[in-house]
């Protein structure tokens, strides 16, 4: 921190030893700057808000058709013969302006008339200009009286509503439709000759390429279920094969279930499971075997078994819901084999009418851009319409000045005060900024340490100035005109400031 704040002091006092140049920089550099700045012409600015049926009047609606019609009324107020017809009738408030003054003022009204829209029913136009050669007093009365003059032309001439376009709109209107509407039935009846001549029979709808891809989304899905059925009815058949087809009637005498009729009923369901077409290593037929072997191996043993039977309701369950997974599996296959025959017929298609379906794609597009530019030019129409009979039950279009044209009391730019002020403090800061680069370029060294580390020797001491009375004297009176040098820059600008305070209080 004490390095920084003695790199601060070295800088300073450098700017202090050159402080007769900073003050020459900053005197020659603000009076440029103030002479610049009080020679541009003050520009004043002129309002006035006029109600009118922006949306019905100016367009259909929307922004983007406000904005267009907005458009051409300002060209419309910039033209050569509308703008000279404001000039003859306007004055500087003392005088009708000269034909100099006129010429000069058309060129600035070129650009500098604006008229934007203010929600949906207010127009304001605006009127800026800047003169030379002319006070500002005189130029703040024909700004205001320009612009009053463009509202007299706005309303008289009814530029917004122009009605005598909108039947030739509608006649525009109603050819374009009709010449669409051959358009789509010419595209339309091609379509439909080149759908019956590549389509055919073909399943699904649109072009080839989206039959063929929903035939094949299709397909998967139908993989998927179909997988997910038969892996449902393999299980569905493990629990049958495991599950009896009778079971022990409980309190029933008589009946007698013999060990031959367990097995025939075995063996029966093993010929239905290899007529099926199930392998050895199959879970039932397994399951099947084991119980055949248990009971021949019961019936070598000469034992028998006498207990009343009766029907399983489990095994009846089972049946049926065996039988359903069968026909879901039935079907799933042959949705699959006719899926498989449809993508083959049309890959076979795709192969024999390339021709076609180039032209079938290409007459789709054609078809989406003439619908959707029909549809553009039917909602034009509908709405020329709705001006047309808005335009013929009203007697013209509807004025209304909401703000008279102001008299500007102070200029609009440029910001004297502004820039007189950056003006002073860019010359303070450019002479304070030339001092010090020029200190840089002299060899003088302030401190010791300054001057160690230029010469690389060590330093022994230092001796202070002698200052005498005649030398305090003399620099006392120095001191006196360095004062007044510099206080003469700020009074200047303060000078300045008044004189433009003095202009706004003639001007208001």
């Amino acid at each position: 921190m004490e390095a920084i704040y003695t790199e601060i002091r070295i800088a300073l006092y450098a700017i202090w030893r050159m402080r007769w140049l900073a003050l020459a920089v900053a005197w020659g550099f603000c009076l440029i700057g103030w002479v610049m700045v009080m020679r541009v012409p003050a520009a004043y600015e002129s309002s006035a808000r006029i109600s009118v049926q922006v949306k019905s009047l100016l367009a259909d609606g929307s922004e983007g058709d406000v904005q267009k019609g907005i458009d051409r009324v300002r060209q419309s107020l910039t033209s050569t013969e509308i703008l000279k017809k404001v000039v003859r009738t306007v004055s500087n408030g003392e005088r009708p302006l000269t034909s100099s003054e006129a010429l000069s003022l058309i060129g600035a009204l070129r650009g500098g008339i604006s008229i934007t829209a203010q929600g949906e029913d207010l127009l304001e136009i605006k009127t800026r200009i800047s003169l030379k050669g002319i006070s500002e007093q005189q130029t703040a009365f024909i700004v205001r009286n320009v612009t009053q003059k463009l509202i007299d032309i706005f309303v008289q001439e009814n530029l917004v509503g122009n009605r005598a376009n909108n039947a030739e709109t509608l006649d525009f209107l109603e050819q374009e439709l009709a010449r669409r509407a051959k358009e789509l039935a010419d595209v339309d009846r091609r379509r439909a000759q080149i759908v019956q001549e590549t389509m055919g029979s073909l399943p699904g709808s649109g072009s080839l390429e989206q039959r063929m891809d929903a035939a094949r989304n299709e397909m998967m899905t139908i993989e998927s279920s179909l997988m997910s059925a038969r892996s449902s009815l393999a299980a569905m058949n493990g629990q049958i094969a495991a599950t009896p087809a009778q079971i022990p009637a409980g309190g029933a005498m008589g009946a007698v279930d013999s060990i031959d009729q367990r097995i025939g009923q075995l063996e029966g369901q093993l010929s239905e499971a290899v007529s099926r077409g199930w392998t050895e290593k199959h879970p039932d037929v397994i399951a099947i075997r084991a119980q055949l072997g248990q009971l021949r191996a019961e019936r070598a043993r000469g034992g028998t078994r006498s207990v009343p039977m009766a029907p399983n309701p489990v095994y009846v369950s089972i049946r049926s819901m065996q039988a359903e997974r069968q026909g879901n599996v039935a079907a799933l296959e042959a949705r699959k084999a006719q899926l498989t025959g449809d993508v083959t017929r049309i890959a076979q298609r795709q192969l024999t009418a390339p021709g076609s379906q180039i032209d079938q794609s290409r007459l789709d597009r054609d078809y989406d851009v003439l619908r959707e530019q029909y549809n553009k030019l039917l909602g034009q129409r509908e709405s020329a319409k709705l001006r047309a009979d808005a335009s013929g039950k009203t007697a013209g279009a509807r004025f209304r000045v909401i703000d008279q044209p102001s008299l500007p009391r102070q200029p609009a730019a440029p910001n004297r005060t502004f820039l007189l002020t950056g003006v002073l403090v860019a010359g303070v800061v450019v002479g304070a900024g030339v001092a010090f680069a020029k200190s840089q370029l002299a060899s003088v060294y302030t401190t010791t340490q300054q001057l160690a580390k230029a010469s690389g020797l060590p330093v022994l001491g230092s001796i202070s100035e002698v200052i005498t009375s005649e030398t305090r004297a003399v620099r006392r009176k120095q001191m006196m005109w360095f004062s007044s040098a510099a206080a003469g820059l700020p009074g200047m600008f303060m000078l300045l400031m008044l004189i433009e305070f003095i202009k706004r209080i003639m001007v208001s």
